[in-house]
């Protein structure tokens, strides 16, 4: 039953509220405020519910100093309410919603009111009373987002009060400042992550680790709650330039307040001081000043720079008890790599995606727009002084200017960064804007540091007049600019991985900004597809993702970041993807080589992960059995490789989606050890997961030993080990192919790889029995094992469903239109947690599985959901992706019996949208 609610001149809110008060079982409220006008009017039913013990949640906040100190402190008086703030200066609070609870069902009121007395009889309020039995998802759904904005805010105590009446009583002009409390610093989501997985790393007997972490998500402020935690009595933190040093010390005053601080630079020597912050060009030239052991605690601020030889010398120099690489980028631009200085010892993985879903980092407002004056079509993208010549035309220029007077910006003053494809046309383009009086200037690769930071300064200076700095690709990694409040992309987008980074130069977050405005020009070029791929980065499941996603302008993208294509863009961007095949070598190697084109060296696995790429190098080992054999088929390089090293490095690219670390883990140490028994690959498995049973471990070793493998796979692959009393032993074809130092580096790049792979996917999480991890993707045999399936895996696949002990795995398939046998099963999502589910044609309600399942609660039966969308997409097979567990609900008829199963984990929004909407 649903009811409009309005003030009128029979009737108001006021009534309504009351009644309600004076009946239900117990309350919640959540307004954007209080104010004691409203309040005084609710005090007598509040009375009346405390008299009753009826119980109440009330969630308010200070949004735009609105609520008062009285009504605060009246309501504290409630011994039956529990009284919460929303801190409304992260995000604003404007929800107004009263929820009263009955014997069985909920009256919901949803609307415009706040607790004011013009709320409740004289303005002009809409709200809507919806009658909704306990049980409907309705409900639920309403009870569970209360539920999570009450758990995000904080009780109320003296110290809040105190602070917000001083604040009231100096600020009479609510409106134009608006109250800050200042509570305890505390970690955010990734450092929370990152700081747990420090903690079992050293557990574990580990001194060192690295944590990626997006530009703005606060890695400094990790590194000095880890050094909190640590208790570290002396401490060096490196970093190449003195600005890092000073806005760094005042991110650990901050944390730590007991301990002396100094500098130690071309300009000061504070040697003494307990928490030392050093130039790595400094501290380098005056080692000897320092024992080798005198710090117990080591940064390391942008690290990718440590295989640089300043870093090297003072890596190697200093033994410190711990040690920390920070860095946003570990991409590295010699043959030297970062993960392996630290071991591989992944404290947190986090990437702007990531930020971006974790509201660490600034939102954004993206616009694609068709750049019509421009004609790419018998154009090499490679041809770049061709390219620029085509983009200097004062057509374009115009019209650039118009869409930027069109978007706005966010602030007044424009700040914006413009990428363009080489310093002709940068220069072109400053020159052209500061004719039309848009103040603009250069900055290349040739310019000096101390020149770009005079420029950056400028651009953030609210009273300088510089609106544009013009570049090519010095700011692509690196470098943020926290006041950038535009970006324009002035050239084709052929690499997502430039894209990805021109798109995070922005996004540091600050006080005075909203949201960063990004314009990228898109042409009828033939790769404004991979535009789409990097703004959807993992969610894209398929191609068909990608479809859904511009349909429905990128709705999942989170954090209040918005994307916008025009009509032209779009329908450019969805005709490639029609037409592209994206299992074809040419389309493999056309990545392949843009790839490198872009980081501008050779391509090792590792860099794949290092450089924030859309690509799966697991496609190019898929077209050809290993990466080495897909690098040489692309360069049309001979193969000179020995047939022994070939079925070896098949092996383990293979593996390289594994969806479990045991395997590299013992391999990686059997690289420089003859064997390995249960104990040492325990210990080193530990490295990487934080807890490993010895099941699991044995079940590792008879698998490298190839216990479950067919004939075919006998064949296929060299083997590596052998097994004897439960020690492994490196066979004597591995050996060789050791003992050749190319081959043995091709394979410890492979290794390295899938393991990094595995902690950037899986973290350092350990997922019990089997080892499924909600929302990734598998195939029948990672499924095989991660059951520790003591049996040949290739006999576990083939059907939608099997089992395994009390484990039975449901594989369903969506896709009608395509899959003979999918046509048989009523496979259909109702809700975002319900589905329809058909099992084979001669299951029985009485007898066997199909009694099992339909009572698998009673037989204690886990029904594990795998999903997918397609068979095959461009004739390649898909994975399935793992939903977890499900129970029956409701069943009908039998051979076959048809099931009505329900998650206990509610699927996300755009994976329910996913298997449900049409393109």
């Amino acid at each position: 039953m649903k009811k409009l609610l309005t003030n009128s001149k029979t009737d108001n809110f006021y009534n309504i509220l009351t009644n309600l008060f004076d009946s239900c079982k117990s309350f919640y409220i959540n307004v954007a405020f209080i104010n004691y006008s409203g309040l005084q009017l609710l005090l007598n039913s509040l009375k009346k519910c405390e008299q009753r013990k009826v119980k109440g949640k009330v969630l308010t906040s200070t949004y735009l100093n609105f609520t008062e100190i009285k009504a605060l402190k009246k309501l504290q008086e409630f011994n039956n309410i529990q009284l919460k703030i929303f801190d409304s200066n992260k995000v604003g609070f404007h929800s107004k919603a009263y929820i009263f609870e009955f014997e069985d069902s909920y009256k919901i009121i949803v609307g415009s009111s706040n607790i004011t007395a013009s709320a409740f009889k004289s303005n002009i309020e809409w709200n809507l009373k919806v009658v909704s039995k306990k049980e409907d998802n309705f409900t639920l759904e309403v009870l569970h987002q209360y539920d999570i904005l009450f758990q995000k805010a904080y009780f109320l105590d003296e110290n809040f009060l105190n602070s917000y009446e001083n604040f009231l009583k100096t600020n009479s002009v609510k409106i134009n400042k608006e109250f800050i409390f200042k509570q305890e610093l505390k970690a955010n989501s990734m450092q929370i992550e990152a700081l747990k997985n420090l903690i079992n790393l050293r557990k574990n007997g580990q001194d060192k680790a690295i944590a990626v972490c997006a530009t703005g998500t606060g890695k400094t402020y990790l590194s000095a709650f880890d050094i909190k935690n640590f208790n570290a009595k002396k401490v060096l933190f490196l970093a190449h330039r003195e600005n890092i040093l000073i806005s760094s010390k005042f991110s650990f005053e901050k944390v730590i307040s007991s301990k002396s601080y100094g500098f130690f630079t071309g300009n000061k020597k504070e040697i003494n001081a307990e928490y030392l912050f050093a130039t790595i060009q400094t501290i380098s030239k005056n080692l000897k000043l320092f024992k080798k052991d005198e710090f117990d605690y080591i940064v390391y601020d942008e690290a990718h720079h440590i295989t640089s030889p300043s870093f090297q010398k003072v890596y190697s120099y200093f033994k410190p008890k711990f040690s920390l690489g920070l860095t946003a980028t570990p991409n590295r631009s010699d043959e030297q790599n970062v993960y392996e200085v630290f071991e591989d010892n992944i404290a947190i993985d986090l990437r702007l995606n990531d930020a971006l879903e974790r509201n660490l980092v600034c939102a954004f407002h993206y616009f694609g727009i068709s750049d019509i004056v421009t004609d790419y079509k018998d154009i090499n993208l490679e041809d770049i002084p061709k390219l620029a010549k085509l983009l200097s035309v004062n057509k374009r220029v115009d019209f650039i200017l118009e869409q930027l007077k069109f978007y706005g910006h966010d602030n007044k003053k424009r700040k914006a960064l413009a990428f363009c494809v080489n310093k002709e046309h940068a220069n072109y383009m400053c020159e052209e804007f500061n004719k039309k009086e848009v103040v603009s200037t250069t900055l290349l690769a040739e310019d000096s540091i101390s020149s770009r930071e005079k420029a950056i300064e400028k651009l953030q200076d609210e009273n300088s007049n510089l609106e544009v700095i013009f570049c090519v690709d010095i700011f692509n990694e690196g470098v943020d600019i926290p006041k950038i409040n535009t970006i324009l992309m002035l050239r084709p987008t052929t690499s997502s991985t430039v894209f990805i980074q021109q798109l995070g130069r922005g996004l540091r977050k600050t006080k005075d900004k909203e949201f960063l405005t990004i314009l990228d020009f898109i042409g009828n070029h033939n790769r404004a597809y991979l535009i789409a791929y990097a703004l959807l980065s993992n969610k894209a499941i398929d191609k068909d993702s990608v479809k859904l996603a511009l349909n429905n302008s990128f709705a999942t993208i989170p954090n209040n970041s918005f994307i916008c294509m025009d009509e032209i863009s779009k329908n450019r961007v969805l005709k490639q993807l029609e037409e592209k095949n994206f299992s074809s070598f040419r389309y493999l190697k056309q990545q392949f080589l843009e790839f490198k084109n872009s980081i501008k060296k050779s391509v090792y696995l590792i860099d794949f992960i290092t450089y924030e790429t859309t690509i799966n190098p697991k496609d190019f080992i898929d077209d050809s059995k290993s990466y080495i054999e897909f690098v040489l088929k692309v360069q049309k390089t001979t193969n000179n490789y020995s047939l022994e090293f070939l079925k070896t490095i098949r092996f383990i690219d293979s593996h390289i989606n594994l969806k479990r670390v045991n395997e590299f883990a013992i391999l990686k140490y059997l690289i420089n050890h003859d064997s390995i028994d249960i104990l040492t690959a325990k210990k080193e498995i530990l490295k990487y997961q934080e807890k490993v049973d010895i099941q699991s471990i044995k079940h590792s070793f008879r698998y490298l030993n190839q216990d479950f493998f067919d004939s075919a796979q006998i064949k296929r692959y060299e083997k590596v080990v052998d097994l004897n009393n439960e020690i492994l032993y490196v066979s004597q074809s591995f050996k060789r192919c050791l003992e050749v130092k190319e081959q043995k580096q091709i394979i410890k790049n492979s290794l390295e790889y899938g393991i990094v792979l595995y902690e950037k996917e899986f973290g350092r999480a350990y997922y019990g029995l089997p080892f499924f991890k909600l929302y990734e993707k598998y195939n029948m045999k990672n499924i095989a094992l991660l059951c520790n399936l003591d049996k040949i895996h290739s006999s576990f696949r083939g059907s939608g469903q099997l089992k395994y002990k009390n484990d039975y795995f449901l594989f369903i398939n969506l896709d009608k239109q395509n899959a003979v046998k999918s046509k048989r099963y009523n496979n259909t999502f109702f809700t975002n947690d319900t589905f329809s589910w058909q099992t084979k044609p001669n299951a029985t309600i009485n007898k066997g599985d199909g009694q099992k399942l339909i009572d698998n609660k009673k037989y204690k039966i886990k029904i594990h959901i795998f999903v997918r969308k397609f068979i095959t997409v461009d004739r390649k097979t898909q994975n399935f992706i793992y939903l977890g567990l499900a129970n029956t609900i409701k069943h009908e008829g039998e051979k076959p019996i048809n099931l009505t199963l329900k998650l206990e984990k509610k699927l996300p929004a755009y994976l329910f949208d996913e298997f449900t909407l049409s393109v």
